[in-house]
């Protein structure tokens, strides 16, 4: 046994917890009894390990305790309800079958992390039930931690997991990489459902804080873990560091009282410089091998803002040229919206208003409340203030976070006439 931190047992048991729910179903094949066995050998490791210490192996002690609570179970249930339990299960035999004495540690040493997060990010699901089962099933977090990271009632995202669970039931998904010719797509989907955790928890979409800081956390580790197993996939690396770079000004974006700063405006002597000397070297290293996308080329334009010691010395022209090539490849109104004010700042508020013009019939932005927000800024850079305090009051009364509402509340005010 050895010793660890509070701190270190939460990271420990996160980054086990997806190796050791993959053993219990490639071995038993029920996601849902295999999941709610892992969650009870968790609880009881949180519990004994700070008094005991942490085992020599254990990955093998939880697979052995959450085997063993699967067995009991198992043996507990009437037949009607082995024959339910029976029909979620990917084993090709007809009921859920205890491992033999001894051989709860065996395969201990097989990761499944990857395997699983295919399985959770399946397309059969909505992207909230991707989200909210790939945090709990790979995250490990605690359906109580989910619900209060998106502010839901617990019971609320307790239903969402179950129907997710259910879903990836019903579509007959097997325990097993998806073949070949699907990898690529599947991947885009993990991708993009780890990218919709880490936006939420850096910028969260509703109540009274800015951020999220857990689920950024788990976001990075996800992403560091699926690039340990795909290390030559660009786009992952590119993902990686997209993250590390965003999240390295996390500490200047708020003040002490919660308030949202602005990039422009920020103590960049805040900024994580770990975090930007790892992003800008992976993202250089990446851009050197890998086929381009779209991640590595958003990763590309947070490196060039991140490496500017002022917002003056920020190298526009490049940003503008990435944004013209990230437009090519991955159109959506999102990267007009950000091109936009790449091409206000090279060539005038004006140009970046008419390429803004092109979203207003786009039923994606046209009522979101960020196309307002960058209209208002762009039209406060051109001196029509009066609009300007128009855009910002429509983008403040359209946003559901208190901090963003705050702060567009607070630009409307100061352009108030004397």
């Amino acid at each position: 046994m050895s010793a660890a931190t509070g701190a270190g047992f939460d990271d420990l048991l996160r980054q086990l917890a997806p190796q050791v729910l993959g053993a219990l179903i490639r071995r038993y094949g029920a996601f849902d009894a295999c999941e709610d066995a892992v969650q009870e050998a968790l609880l009881a490791a949180s519990l004994q390990w700070p008094q005991e210490g942490v085992p020599g192996n254990a990955r093998a002690w939880l697979i052995t305790v959450a085997s063993r609570r699967l067995t009991d179970q198992i043996r507990s249930e009437s037949a009607r309800r082995r024959r339910e339990v029976t029909a979620a299960t990917q084993a090709p035999s007809d009921e859920l079958v205890a491992a033999p004495p001894g051989e709860e540690s065996g395969a201990a040493e097989h990761d499944d992390t990857l395997t699983l997060l295919f399985m959770c990010c399946h397309p059969g699901l909505s992207e909230p039930s991707q989200v909210a089962l790939t945090l709990r099933a790979v995250g490990g977090l605690t359906t109580a931690q989910i619900a209060h990271a998106f502010m839901v009632p617990e019971a609320t995202m307790a239903q969402r997991i179950s129907r997710a669970k259910q879903r990836i039931k019903s579509t007959g998904a097997t325990f097993a990489m998806p073949p070949e010719r699907e990898r690529s797509d599947r991947l885009r989907v993990v991708l993009h459902v780890l990218y919709l955790i880490f936006n939420e928890g850096y910028t969260a979409t509703s109540g009274p804080d800015l951020h999220q800081a857990e689920l950024t956390a788990e976001a990075i580790r996800l992403v560091r873990e699926v690039h340990r197993l795909l290390p030559r996939e660009g786009e992952v690396a590119g993902l990686l560091a997209l993250m590390l770079l965003t999240d390295a000004r996390r500490p200047a974006r708020t003040r002490p009282d919660g308030s949202l700063v602005p990039l422009a405006e920020q103590d960049r002597a805040l900024w994580n410089a770990a975090h930007i000397k790892e992003g800008v070297e992976l993202i250089s290293d990446t851009l050197s091998w890998a086929p381009i996308g779209s991640y590595q080329l958003q990763a590309a334009i947070a490196a060039v803002h991140d490496e500017a010691a002022r917002d003056e010395d920020t190298d526009w022209k490049q940003i503008l040229a990435l944004y013209r090539l990230l437009e090519r490849i991955s159109p959506n109104p999102m990267v007009t919206l950000n091109h936009a004010v790449a091409v206000a700042m090279v060539e005038g508020p004006r140009a970046g208003l008419d390429m803004l013009a092109e979203l207003d019939s786009d039923d994606r932005m046209a009522g979101h409340h960020r196309l307002h927000a960058v209209r208002a800024h762009l039209l406060e850079m051109a001196g029509d203030l009066e609009a300007a305090r128009d855009s910002y009051r429509t983008a403040a009364r359209r946003t559901t976070s208190l901090p963003e509402q705050r702060y567009l509340e607070a630009r409307a005010t100061r352009l108030r006439p004397e």
